[in-house]
């Protein structure tokens, strides 16, 4: 089997026969439900391909190839009467730079959109009139001249816009002081942006645009755009498309199982309980009843199975993260971090009325950032997924996935860790790893840790401030599928370690850890008091006994539900408990 990751290209895709997840079956919802339309998805989630797969059905030019290229798919089984009836012209905005000042973003865009009506005339030659007259200072004016020359064919036009989001996007996100100054000269007003999409529209309404289909990530620039462009119809929370771009749990099985019947030392199920808790749990309409695994990431775990025999050294390749200056603009809105720790701090603790479906510049920029607004443009990136619904009809979000939850602890832990502490955290961890000792974790946390997150403006609780602490250091892919409360039969456990099935051969050991907190009010001693004294003597006070003996009895329950679940025989139970901010204590616990 051949998986086309990092491969956009239908035509490429299937006449050199890569595997292909048949989407098709859907064209035909996609030309009932409306001819100017926007679908929204996280990065790297199929929306490319997605495009093109449009572009080589309704192209009139690949008539002769329909056979070749959907025979074996489900439309060749039953073909819409659309299918090659269309001019099919592509602007792809994520090819537009957004550095420089506006007047390169306003060239950038003008050469684009010229590069690909020529690109256009080209391909069309034969079925135009005459020749389309570019203009390269004013690429509206070439738009104006390849409309007019469609309307005299007996066919229309299909426009495909890619990632239109993107430039706007970027511009919003680079850290100048200039920001929302360039963003409002391309959307308000007459701006540039702006003036393209009311061109769209114009087109849309009888000259010569029959059909738009839009992708992107955010909805942030449709407010913005709205009296340019108020004539697309949003489809990416319908349940009908959720699973337009993604993977079901039944896709990803059936793979693993055709790839098991090639060979290879390592388990389709095990391989199938990795992916569910690394990639799955998007879920883009409340109305859906089923869960998504990122496609650009399963397509990556597959390629690995298939050319290596065995998982890739990293589930979460660098070049498949998140780009780091929109993770850094969320965190750093007023309210982004606390939101994302919140989110971190357990499943179903978002709660807000209603997804914001469109909020502009100004809100992005200058309004104040309550929960329903960050939460929103965290489910739009893909940190955040939609979870059902609460008692009163609340939209329930939740992160998604382990590779979320670790791009999130990553950043947090470059923001509260300062970079020299990184072999410090190395040697920590490894002895935690391989022994199932934290002494040196704790004494670390105790004498970095603490300081920076005591100083932190959020409202900390009981053992949320130590299970931070811990969860940011000990994210590691390479070994671990390392979750924060993780549900069981009686509850859910505060941090379990689960080495990767693929890596058992090393030293490794599964870990759960539960953790307690006690205030020094509760002690009735000083910081100065508890710092003086050793963990063997701060363990032997009553209270600090008590919660530990606490600690002891859940890791001991939880443990027993993971060590079937997971099909552990040598679980490691830790007991920690904080006293303020100020000392760790901790107990084995035999499981």
């Amino acid at each position: 089997m051949k998986f086309p990751y990092g491969l956009s290209d239908f035509g490429t895709l299937i006449t050199e026969r890569y595997w292909y997840q048949d989407r098709t079956d859907r064209l035909a919802d996609l030309e009932t439900v409306g001819r100017q339309l926007i679908f929204l998805r996280p990065r790297r989630f199929g929306k490319s391909l997605l495009l093109s797969m449009l572009e080589h059905y309704y192209d009139l030019n690949r008539a002769a190839q329909f056979e070749a290229l959907f025979g074996g798919l489900a439309v060749g089984r039953q073909p819409t009467a659309l299918h090659n009836q269309y001019f099919v012209l592509k602007w792809d905005f994520s090819l537009i730079p957004a550095h420089g000042e506006m007047a390169d973003i306003e060239a950038a865009v003008n050469r684009h959109i010229n590069d690909s009506i020529l690109d256009f005339a080209r391909r069309y030659r034969q079925q135009l009139p005459e020749t389309i007259d570019l203009h390269p200072e004013d690429a509206l004016s070439s738009w104006r001249s390849l409309l007019s020359l469609v309307s005299q064919t007996p066919h229309k036009l299909y426009l495909l816009i890619d990632e239109y989001d993107n430039f706007a996007n970027e511009v919003l996100m680079t850290p100048r002081f200039d920001s929302q100054n360039r963003y409002q000269t391309l959307l308000q007003g007459e701006g540039l942006f702006k003036t393209v999409f009311k061109a769209v529209k114009a087109a849309a309404g009888g000259l010569g645009v029959d059909r738009v289909f839009i992708t992107g990530v955010s909805p942030v620039v449709l407010s913005d755009m709205t009296s340019g462009y108020n004539v697309g119809e949003d489809i990416y929370l319908l349940p009908q498309f959720n699973d337009l771009c993604g993977f079901t749990e039944t896709e990803v099985a059936t793979v693993l199982a055709e790839l098991q019947r090639e060979g290879g030392h390592w388990s389709a199920d095990a391989a199938l309980a990795t992916m569910r808790t690394v990639y799955n749990g998007y879920r883009f309409s409340e109305d859906a009843t089923e869960t998504l695994y990122n496609p650009t990431l399963s397509l990556y775990f597959f390629k690995a199975l298939a050319q290596q025999g065995q998982y890739p050294r990293r589930l979460l390749g660098e070049n498949l993260a998140m780009d780091r200056n929109k993770l850094s603009y969320i965190t750093q809105l007023p309210g982004g971090e606390a939101l994302l720790i919140d989110a971190l701090s357990g499943d179903d603790r978002i709660m807000i009325p209603e997804l914001v479906q469109r909020f502009g510049v100004a809100d992005v920029l200058a309004a104040v950032k309550d929960e329903p607004f960050m939460a929103s443009l965290l489910y739009f990136f893909g940190i955040l997924t939609s979870a059902g619904e609460g008692p009163l009809a609340e939209q329930i979000l939740r992160i998604p996935n382990l590779v979320a939850r670790s791009l999130y602890v990553e950043r947090l832990r470059e923001g509260w860790l300062p970079a020299s502490e990184t072999r410090s955290v190395q040697q920590a961890t490894a002895t935690l790893y391989q022994r199932g000792d934290p002494s040196a974790l704790c004494d670390l946390i105790e004498q970095r840790y603490f300081q920076i997150l005591s100083n932190r403006d959020y409202r900390w609780s009981n053992e949320l401030l130590v299970k931070f602490a811990f969860l940011t250091l000990v994210m590691d892919d390479r070994l671990y599928m390392a979750v924060s409360e993780l549900e069981t039969d009686r509850g859910y456990v505060d941090l379990a370690l689960i080495v990767r099935p693929d890596k058992r051969r090393f030293q490794a050991l599964d870990l759960l850890l539960e953790f307690k907190y006690l205030s020094l009010k509760a002690l009735d001693l000083s910081g100065q008091q508890v710092r003086e004294q050793s963990r063997e003597a701060l363990a032997a006070l009553t209270p600090v006994a008590q919660k530990l003996n606490e600690a002891e009895a859940q890791a001991r329950d939880y443990g027993a539900t993971l060590k079937h679940r997971y099909g552990l025989p040598h679980l490691h139970g830790l007991a920690v408990v904080a006293l303020g901010i100020e000392r760790l204590v901790w107990r084995a616990v035999k499981m």
